[in-house]
C-alpha cells in the first residue's frame, strides 16, 4: 500500500487539488465573500465598521448616566418628592429600548442578495435587455448586457448587472462598495450603526433616530426645568444657575446639538417614507422631476414601511457550505477568469458532482502520455526506481482518471499511443 501511495507521487499537485473538496464542510460565515463581520457563530452580522457601534452607545448611555445620577438627584431634592425617580427610570427604560433598537438595526442581515457562483446564461436574460450603456454596444463578462427592462407597477425600470455578484440587481438594489454585497431597497451605508441599512432593518433604523430625537427633547426638556427651579430658588439669572448645575448646561448643549442632527435626520426620513423613497433614490434618481413607479399614496406607502412584514433573510450564515464552492465564487467576484469548481455539493438533491479543471485535465494527459512512453522504452525515472514500474503507474492514472470521470478521454488517449507505437 506505501508503494502505491508513492508511485502516485507525479499527481501529487492535482490529487492534492482534488482532495481539498473532501475537506470537512465549513459555515458560510466562515466563507462569507463580504465585508461583514460576525459574532456569536454567524447568528449576528455587522458591517465592517462595527466598532463605531461604541462610539454611538456611548454618545446615548454616558449622557443618560449624567442626567440621572446628578440631574433628577437635584430634581428630586428641589421638589422634595420623588419625581427626580421617577424621571431617571424613565430615562433609563427608554434608552435601554433604543440600544435594542440599535441592535436590531444594526446586527441583523439587512437584505443582502445572495451571490450567484456563476453568471447567468445569455438566454435567461431576455429580450427585454439593454446594450445602450455599453459603448459600441459591448457586453458584460460572459457576454452579459449592463441592464435589463423589469416592469414595476406598470412602469418599466432598468436594473444593472452586478459584476461581483454576478447578478441582475432586483428593483430598487444597489451594491454597497463598504459592505460588498448587494443589498435589497438598499438606502445608505450608515457609519454610525455600521451597518447598511435596506429593506430588512430600516423599519428599526427609523424607529431608532425618531427614539433618539425624542430622548434628546426629554433630557433637553427637564435639565431646562432644573436650571429654571435653581433660578426662581436662588433668585439669580441663567449663567449663574448654570455654575451651579454645570451638568444640566453641558446636557442642554449636547442634546440641542444632538436634536438638530437626529430630529433632521427623522424628518428626512419621515419625507421618504411618505413618498416612499429611499437616500439613494433620491439622491441619485431625484423621482420629483419623473414618476416615482414606487409611490402608492402617503398612507399605503406608511404601511408598506411601517407595518408590512418583514421578509425572511435570503442567506442562511449558519448552513454548512463546501470551502471550494465558496473559493470558486470568490475568484468570479474578484473579476478573475472563473473556471469549473472542483466538487460542488447540492444541498437540495444531497448529491455529489464531481468534475476536474482544464489545467488540471490537461496535466493528467501529460502524466499518462509519460507513463505510456515510459512502458513503450521499458526504462525508468530515476526519482522511482526501486519503487514502482510504470506499468503500475499507467494502470494507477487509469484508475484515478476512472474514478472521476475521465475514462473516456483515458481510453482516447491510450488508443492514440498504440497507434503511435505500431506505426514507428
Amino acid at each position: 500500500m506505501e508503494g502505491r501511495m508513492q508511485g502516485k507521487a507525479p499527481l501529487s499537485d492535482s490529487n492534492r487539488r482534488i482532495m481539498d473538496a473532501e475537506a470537512p464542510p465549513r459555515r458560510l460565515y466562515q466563507t462569507w465573500k463580504g465585508s461583514n463581520r460576525f459574532f456569536l457563530g454567524g447568528r449576528l452580522i455587522f458591517g465592517p465598521d462595527v466598532r463605531s457601534l461604541i462610539l454611538t452607545v456611548c454618545l446615548i448611555v454616558i449622557p443618560v448616566i449624567l442626567f440621572s445620577a446628578v440631574v433628577s438627584g437635584q430634581l428630586t431634592h428641589e421638589y422634595h418628592n420623588q419625581i427626580g425617580g421617577w424621571v431617571a427610570t424613565a430615562a433609563i427604560i427608554f434608552t435601554a429600548y433604543i440600544i435594542v433598537l440599535l441592535l436590531l438595526t444594526s446586527g441583523q442581515d439587512p437584505g443582502i442578495v445572495p451571490r450567484n457562483a456563476h453568471p447567468p446564461e445569455p438566454e435567461d436574460v431576455g429580450e427585454s435587455s439593454n446594450l445602450s450603456e455599453w459603448p459600441g454596444g459591448q457586453h458584460g463578462s460572459a457576454g452579459l448586457p449592463l441592464t435589463k427592462d423589469v416592469l414595476v407597477n406598470g412602469v418599466l425600470v432598468k436594473v444593472k448587472y452586478c459584476h461581483t455578484c454576478m447578478l441582475y440587481r432586483p428593483p430598487r438594489c444597489s451594491h454597497c462598495s463598504i459592505c460588498n454585497n448587494c443589498v435589497e431597497r438598499f438606502d445608505h451605508h450608515c457609519p454610525w450603526v455600521g451597518q447598511c441599512i435596506g429593506k430588512r432593518n430600516y423599519r428599526f433604523f427609523f424607529m431608532f433616530v425618531s427614539s433618539t430625537t425624542v430622548l434628546c427633547i426629554y433630557v433637553f426638556a427637564f435639565c431646562l426645568v432644573d436650571l429654571r427651579i435653581i433660578m426662581d430658588t436662588h433668585r439669580c439669572k441663567l449663567g449663574k444657575a448654570i455654575m451651579k448645575s454645570p451638568v444640566s448646561g453641558i446636557l442642554i448643549l449636547y442634546t440641542f446639538i444632538a436634536m438638530w442632527f437626529v430630529g433632521g435626520l427623522t424628518s428626512f426620513h419621515l419625507y421618504l417614507i411618505c413618498t416612499n423613497q429611499t437616500t439613494y433614490e433620491n439622491f441619485r434618481y431625484r423621482y420629483d422631476r419623473r414618476t416615482n413607479p414606487h409611490n402608492r399614496g402617503v398612507v399605503q406607502n406608511f404601511i408598506e414601511i411601517l407595518c408590512s412584514r418583514i421578509p425572511s433573510s435570503k442567506n442562511n450564515f449558519r448552513a454548512k457550505v463546501k470551502e471550494d464552492s465558496a473559493t470558486f465564487t470568490s475568484s468570479l467576484g474578484m473579476g478573475r477568469a472563473p473556471s469549473p469548481p472542483k466538487m460542488s455539493v447540492d444541498l437540495e438533491m444531497g448529491v455529489k458532482r464531481q468534475t476536474v479543471a482544464m489545467e488540471e485535465l490537461e496535466d493528467l494527459h501529460s502524466q499518462i502520455g509519460s507513463a505510456m512512453g515510459l512502458e513503450r522504452c521499458g526504462t525508468e525515472p530515476p526519482h522511482i526506481v526501486g519503487r514502482k514500474g510504470c506499468s503500475e503507474i499507467a494502470t494507477d492514472i487509469e484508475a484515478f482518471a476512472e474514478e472521476f470521470g475521465m475514462e473516456q478521454g483515458f481510453t482516447e488517449r491510450k488508443k492514440i499511443e498504440q497507434r503511435t507505437s505500431d506505426n514507428p
